[in-house]
């Protein structure tokens, strides 16, 4: 049985609009925090980040924000100390036929568990897929904000994270009326499009979200084309920002992915 009995909401939203789904997975065994503790120890290392909770939205990537304990007391004590995580790439759920019919096959389909102690914070940022966050326990509020607004999120922003730049993006007050807030309850999805900028504030209990990502081909096309910007950019140029869907980008894609050929070839002689 799928996790989304009902798609039609989804289908109006996707792929550009962030907006509420439903599913059917709250109360699940595997998602409670001794199920959840026996999974992290059976994942890698590097596939479970947790940090403290009280963060502010912007974070600078290389500042120190562990919490000081070990995973299985991070989970088993997340109702009093202060922390979120999350469980990276762990099971599929299908959604292709929305997804198909309008930007191609699922790539790179990848989930991850988040728990969090109440009232944490996770801070601004964005990320390359597009992303139906289920909540599962507790609550939670997402504010997310325009993926095409270079007022919230300038295009360097976007080529320095394309370059292997951290996913956490710089805060300013006067960009918080953009934002549009979602609050989720048990049973609520939040759809979240590719580049989306956002932030979450935890509610006053512990929360577990699944988290159900995808790249696109156009997703890719659109990381390209911010590639090939940052290229003319250094060559001083001032680069029209890529186009969302449903164009595709198609000229700095190639442009790119040639340079980039090149530059492998050169490498290898």
């Amino acid at each position: 049985m799928s996790a989304f009995p009902d798609l039609n909401n989804f289908r109006a939203l996707y792929p550009e609009s962030p907006g509420i789904v439903r599913h059917s997975l709250s109360g699940h065994p595997m998602f409670e925090l001794e199920a959840l503790v026996a999974l992290a120890g059976r994942m890698r290392p590097v596939d479970v980040e947790y940090n403290r909770g009280d963060l502010p939205l912007e974070v600078d990537p290389n500042a120190p924000i562990g919490n000081g304990l070990d995973v299985a007391n991070t989970i088993r004590g997340i109702e009093e100390n202060g922390s979120w995580m999350v469980l990276k790439f762990v099971e599929q759920d299908a959604l292709l036929p929305v997804v198909g019919a309008t930007t191609g096959p699922m790539l790179k389909q990848e989930e991850f568990i988040f728990i969090s102690s109440p009232g944490s914070v996770t801070p601004f940022h964005f990320a390359p897929e597009h992303n139906i966050l289920l909540q599962l326990r507790g609550t939670k509020a997402m504010t997310v904000f325009p993926a095409d607004d270079a007022s919230v999120v300038a295009g360097i922003e976007h080529e320095r994270f394309h370059a292997g730049g951290h996913r956490n993006l710089p805060w300013r007050d006067d960009i918080a009326p953009s934002g549009q807030s979602f609050a989720l309850s048990p049973g609520d999805g939040l759809y979240v499009p590719v580049k989306a900028p956002h932030f979450v504030r935890n509610g006053p209990d512990v929360s577990v979200s699944f988290s159900v990502t995808w790249r696109s081909e156009w997703s890719y096309r659109e990381a390209d084309a911010h590639g090939m910007n940052a290229v003319l950019r250094r060559l001083g140029a001032d680069p029209r920002a890529p186009y969302r869907l449903p164009s595709d980008n198609r000229v700095k894609f190639f442009g790119f992915r040639a340079l980039r050929k090149l530059g492998a070839t050169f490498g290898r002689t």
